[in-house]
This record gives C-alpha cells, sequence and structure tokens, in this order.
C-alpha cells in the first residue's frame, strides 16, 4: 500500500480509503469488523464515514471497531445532511456543525476527527459562518483539518479566499465523485485542487459498482446490486460513453489477468492528482479483492487506451484558448544574425 500526502499538509493517507457506508445497511458489525481488519492488514490507515450514513449507525460500528487502534487509523467523517427533523438540523450553520462534531465524536468513541467535511453544499449560511465554526474545532482539538466535498470550483476558492485573508483554517482536503465514466473534476476543479495545494480523495471509484465487473456493456440495472435498489448508483452522472468505456475496461482487465474492478481503480489512483479513492463493499471477500488494487501500476499501454476512451471533450473556454501560447510564442520576432 502507498501512502500520500493530503494536499501541502504533512498528514498521510493510505493510497485506498475504507469507506463504511455499508456499515449498517448491507454489513452488520461482525462483517464491518472483518472488513477493518482486512483494510488494516492490506495497509489501509483511512477511513471514511459520515454522520447521516444509516443514522449514524456507520459512525458507531466505526467507533467500536476501532476501539484500540484509534492512533493507527485515520477517520474523516461529515456534517450537512438532515440528523433529525427541526430547522437547525441540518446545513452548516454554526449551531449545526457545533451539535454534529459534538455527536460524531460520542458515536466514533474519540476525542477528536481527524478529517472533517462540510457533506453537501448550503446556500442558505454564509461561508464565513461556517468556515469561522470549523477554525474553532480545530483550535479546541476536536478537528485537526478541515475538507469540503461536492463543491463547484468557484465556492472553493472563494472558501480558501476567505479563510486565507482572514487567517483561518483552511481546507486540506476536497472530496469529488471521480471514475473511468465520471471525469468532470478534471477541468475546473483538479487545477484548482493543484492551485491550491488540496489533497483530492474521490468517491466511487468503481461508479457505484458500474465498474466492477457484474455489468457489461448496455446493462443499465443488475439484480441485488445498487442499481436495483436505487441506491448509491451516481448513473445519472455517467458519461454518454459509458458503454464503450465498460467495454475498453472489461477487455484490458482480461489482457491484464486483473479483474475490471482493480483496474478501474488502479487507473483512478494512478492520475497523477489523487490522494487516495474511497472503496466501500458489502463483505469480506469483496473488499478484499478490491484492495488487490494497491501497490502496482497500469501498464503504460493500458493506461493509454482506457485514457483515450473516456476522455471529456473539451469545452469553452478552455477548447477556445488552450493554444493562445503558440500565438503568442509566433508573434515574436526574433532578431537575425549577420552571415559576414
Amino acid at each position: 500500500m502507498d501512502y500520500r500526502r493530503m494536499g501541502r499538509s504533512g498528514l498521510k493517507v493510505s493510497e485506498i480509503c475504507l469507506g463504511t457506508m455499508t456499515f449498517g445497511h448491507g454489513a452488520d458489525e461482525a462483517e464491518a469488523g472483518r472488513m477493518v481488519a482486512a483494510a488494516f492488514d492490506a495497509g489501509v490507515n483511512f477511513f471514511d464515514t459520515a454522520n447521516a450514513y444509516n443514522g449514524g449507525v456507520s459512525e458507531a460500528m466505526l467507533g467500536t471497531i476501532l476501539q484500540g487502534r484509534r492512533r493507527e487509523a485515520v477517520i474523516a467523517t461529515k456534517f450537512f445532511n438532515p440528523m433529525g427533523g427541526g430547522p437547525n438540523d441540518s446545513g452548516m450553520s454554526r449551531l449545526h456543525i457545533m451539535q454534529s462534531i459534538e455527536d460524531s465524536l460520542r458515536r466514533l468513541k474519540t476525542d477528536y476527527v481527524d478529517i472533517y467535511y462540510i457533506h453537501h453544499v448550503d446556500t442558505q449560511t454564509p461561508l464565513e459562518e461556517m468556515l469561522r465554526a470549523l477554525d474553532d474545532l480545530v483550535r479546541q482539538g476536536k478537528v485537526l483539518y478541515t475538507a469540503c466535498s461536492n463543491y463547484e470550483a468557484w465556492r472553493l476558492m472563494e472558501a480558501l479566499w476567505i479563510s486565507d485573508s482572514k487567517g483561518w483554517t483552511r481546507f486540506d482536503c476536497y472530496q469529488p465523485q471521480y471514475s473511468l465514466v465520471v471525469r468532470d473534476i478534471e477541468q475546473e476543479l483538479v487545477p484548482v485542487c493543484e492551485l491550491k495545494g488540496l489533497g483530492v480523495v474521490v468517491w466511487s471509484p468503481l461508479a457505484g459498482g458500474y465498474l466492477a465487473g457484474r455489468y457489461k456493456p448496455g446493462d443499465r440495472a443488475v439484480a441485488g446490486a445498487r442499481s436495483e435498489e436505487g441506491w448509491a448508483f451516481p448513473d445519472r452522472f455517467f458519461a454518454p460513453t459509458r458503454d464503450e468505456i465498460l467495454k475498453t475496461l472489461l477487455d484490458t482487465a482480461r489482457a491484464l489477468d486483473r479483474s475490471p474492478s482493480q483496474v478501474a481503480l488502479r487507473w483512478v489512483l494512478d492520475r497523477p492528482f489523487i490522494t487516495s479513492a474511497i472503496v466501500g463493499a458489502r463483505n469480506t471477500d469483496q473488499l478484499r479483492e478490491t484492495l488487490a488494487a494497491g501497490s502496482w501500476r497500469l501498464p503504460d499501454e493500458a493506461r493509454a487506451r482506457l485514457d483515450a476512451i473516456s476522455v471529456l471533450p473539451h469545452r469553452y473556454p478552455r477548447a477556445f484558448e488552450e493554444n493562445m501560447h503558440e500565438r503568442r510564442n509566433a508573434a515574436v520576432k526574433k532578431p537575425t544574425g549577420s552571415t559576414a
């Protein structure tokens, strides 16, 4: 397992992160414990959860399982989603943040959270209110690093500017959706993260299971899978060329004698801007098979084939401006040397 720095911070996390959304939804506590043990055995030190995953059950299970191993684990959790029926039981208000962190710490059975994400965009609360509250949590020692998920590029830049200008703790990590069939972040968000030194920890690198090997080109639902259950299967974001991408993935996996999930995950991990990729599973056998994506590299030819079939079309203004450096260079009148 490789370990990578979280952006410009000194924190190091495993290239594969165990996502715990299935804890309490497909995996009971015993099976969840086996999955955490398998993750540790493979070198994983990074665990991702959220307060709203299964009504807090995911956090509670993870906290119980990690008793005695807390210092070996980097725990990330999130706030935003409704945790009750009251008007202040969701969002990023100071009130909700202060209540949410206390509830998460209690469920996780810990004194601090390593990474604390805002899970979604809250257009009803000023960014300043959230960022100041998160800064307070860092100063109190309840949160070590702050982060956001699913933000647009302009909103992420605004949040970073506010934090920098006021001397508050700034985001160290960004968590977006990313996979062979969802590459949108490359156009605006990745350049922001690279410019500002944020780690990129992606969710759904296997596209909700679409790239894991159970689907064939043309399939839109598979019995017993998330697509049939209507749960955590983000197909509305998939590229129009999803079937061609899937076919190329299956052919590539067959040629490499690897599973489709290992190849799809390795493609994500080999992207130069990726810090870690979150993977989930319903059982330990499924998780072990996916964890085998760690610590190897795609051959150049295989990576190039997957790159080409999944590449995004360039959009304005990048498509309009990408060759302007050539025009600028061509305009320089170079002095002609004497031939005497």
